[in-house]
Order: C-alpha cells, then sequence, then structure tokens
C-alpha cells in the first residue's frame, strides 16, 4: 500500500521554489530562506507566481514529486509530471476505450453514480444529525431525487444522456446545500453554485478544495499508470486533465463538501478569511487558505474502513486505491469500475 507522504503548500504570493542538493529552498520575498528535504515529499501545491527554478521543476519529475501551480486564489494553472510510469499497454487500453462512447459511458456512469450516491448520503446524514434545525421535507425531497436519478444513470448507454441526468442531479443537491449550513447562516449564506468568480464564501471554499481535489486525482492516475489527460466522461481537451475530472466526481461531496460544510458550522473558518472584489469575485484571503489547508491535511490523515476493499486506509490514499481500482477494471481483472461509495 501506498505511503501517505508529506504535502507542501507555498501560499506566499512572493516565494520562489529553487533547488539546492536534494533539499527544495524556499526563498520568501523578504529575503529569508528556508530548506526541506525532498525525501519524504510527495506533493508541492506553489500558490505563488514567481514559480519554481528549472532544476527544481526537473528534480521533481525526475523524482515523481507532483508540482502543482495555482494562482494566489486557488484557480489551476499546471501541473508537472515527469516520464510515464506504468504499463504502455494499460493505456492503449485506456484510449480504446475513451474513443468508444458506448464504453467511455460504462465508465463515466459508475463515476457519476458514486457522485449522486455520496451527495445524497450528506443530506441524509444532515437529516440524521440535525433533523431539529433543517428542512427535513426538503432534505428527503432532494434525497429521493438522487436516488431515482442513479437508477437512470447507471441504464444509460449515452453519454449526453449521462450529463443531462448528472446536471439535473446536482441542481437538485445545490437547491438544498444551505440547508447543510447550521451556524454562520449570514456570513455563509448559499444560493446557487458559482464557478469563475465564485460569487459568496461558500462557493469560494468550494472551488478552491475542488482544485486541490482535482490535482491530488491527477498525480495518483498517474502513479497507477494511467493518463490522466484522457477521460470517460470528459472528453479530450488540451491541458485539460480529463480523468482527474472524471475520477473526483465520486469524491467530491464526502471529501470537499463535507468539510466545508464542517469547517462552517464548527467555525472554524470565519467571514475574515476571505476578500471580496470589485467584480463581485469571493477569495480566500492568505489566512482562510492556510486554515482550510490544514483542515485538508487533517482529513487527509484520517482513517477509515474502504467500503470495497474493507481495509483501513486513510482519507488521503483513496484517490489512490480508486485509481487502482481503475487499471484493474482497464485490464480486465475487474467486470467494472467500483465507485467509492460512503455512508
Amino acid at each position: 500500500m501506498k505511503r501517505l507522504l508529506n504535502t507542501l503548500f507555498i501560499l506566499s504570493e512572493g516565494t520562489y521554489l529553487s533547488l539546492q542538493d536534494e533539499n527544495v529552498v524556499i526563498n520568501s520575498e523578504d529575503g529569508s530562506r528556508r530548506q526541506l528535504p525532498l525525501l519524504g515529499i510527495e506533493n508541492i501545491f506553489c500558490f505563488s507566481y514567481k514559480g519554481a527554478s528549472p532544476a527544481l521543476v526537473g528534480e521533481c519529475a525526475k523524482r515523481g514529486i507532483g508540482l502543482t501551480f495555482l494562482t494566489p486564489n486557488g484557480r489551476f494553472l499546471a501541473r508537472v509530471s515527469g516520464r510515464s510510469h506504468g504499463n504502455v499497454l494499460l493505456r492503449k487500453v485506456q484510449y480504446k476505450v475513451s474513443d468508444s462512447p458506448e464504453k467511455s459511458c460504462l465508465v463515466a456512469g459508475c463515476f457519476i453514480f458514486g457522485k449522486i450516491y455520496n451527495s445524497r448520503w450528506c443530506l441524509e446524514r444532515t437529516v440524521r444529525d440535525h433533523a431539529m434545525r433543517v428542512d427535513v421535507e426538503a432534505l428527503k425531497n432532494a434525497s429521493q431525487f438522487l436516488a431515482s436519478t442513479s437508477k437512470k444513470v447507471l441504464d444509460t448507454t449515452s453519454l449526453d444522456t449521462l450529463r443531462g441526468l448528472e446536471g439535473e442531479a446536482a441542481t437538485s443537491y445545490f437547491k438544498v446545500f444551505d440547508e447543510m449550513i447550521i451556524n454562520q447562516k449570514d456570513a455563509f449564506k448559499f444560493t446557487v453554485r458559482s464557478r469563475r468568480p465564485p460569487l459568496d464564501r461558500v462557493n469560494a471554499m468550494l472551488s478552491f478544495g475542488y482544485s486541490i481535489l482535482a490535482s491530488d486525482c491527477a498525480g495518483a492516475l498517474e502513479s497507477a499508470g494511467l493518463d490522466s489527460y484522457v477521460g470517460f466522461m470528459h472528453r479530450d481537451r488540451p491541458g485539460r486533465e480529463s480523468l482527474a475530472l472524471d475520477l473526483m466526481e465520486e469524491l467530491r461531496s464526502v471529501f470537499v463538501d463535507r468539510l466545508v460544510v464542517s469547517m462552517i458550522n464548527t467555525r472554524a473558518i470565519t467571514e475574515k478569511q476571505f476578500d471580496k472584489f470589485e467584480n463581485g469575485a469571493v477569495m480566500l484571503n492568505d489566512a482562510g487558505r492556510k486554515v482550510f489547508l490544514s483542515a485538508w491535511q487533517g482529513k487527509k490523515r484520517e482513517e477509515i474502513k474502504h467500503p470495497y476493499l474493507k481495509e483501513k486506509i486513510q482519507w488521503g490514499l483513496v484517490p489512490y486505491v480508486q485509481s487502482l481500482l481503475l487499471a484493474r477494471y482497464l485490464r480486465g481483472d475487474l467486470d467494472a469500475y467500483p465507485p467509492f461509495l460512503w455512508k
């Protein structure tokens, strides 16, 4: 089993990363320097426009360390990966499946079934834990709609139909998302999902979390020998890691959404940790990103029992396990891809 190593987050906008011997050197804007050994680092997320030296980029690629560049507000820019590892035959099978709309739909349907199942679980858990403080009828109605939609997902053989079902399910889910927010209702009011840019504090947290999750999924897929740019539901587009977007669908609600709701309800984050801009965009500020990423890392270290393998693993290893299961399915070792169904 893969060991969950450390992730280095660079949040200061004026920071430049370089290489010295076998260490990553963090050069701060104020002239200070700090060194950390690359041994033991699994991923580096850089939220600085200054970037990193070519020597460090090359060393990270050589060692298989994920190096991801994002804007200070968390929007994905690029991800560096080295030479492809894994069986070339596996990737050839992946490409063949991707070229077939019917076969792609079989895999994509499993991803979307997992997404809808987990979204429904989030709503049902809210009813169970906070029945006296939420609109139970609205949550139950949305849950029932998701249940009926999930049955249709597994029966469809059309990607266009599947996308339509996924869109309807997402609309129903986010329509009652605000019900899961119990505390700080005035500061964290949610009405509709907005992306580019996020127009409220909840959307700012969701978008930030999804960016990190997508990069984690991309790294996991590459480590399993798969091509993260060739997807099944998300079709090929230059520069887009389509398979990573596919894989993260089933993990969005249980990983990001639950973390966002928990941070708000426990007051781990407040309205002071956000900035609002003239165009209406709302973003996490530097303090907010630190709080979010600290909670993110804490969640990744939590142990769970994987619903399919029945083994204890850390949350942070879930994308890697799902990538390996996907690879096994494509090789023909499994009859179907088993999505991550959490409860």
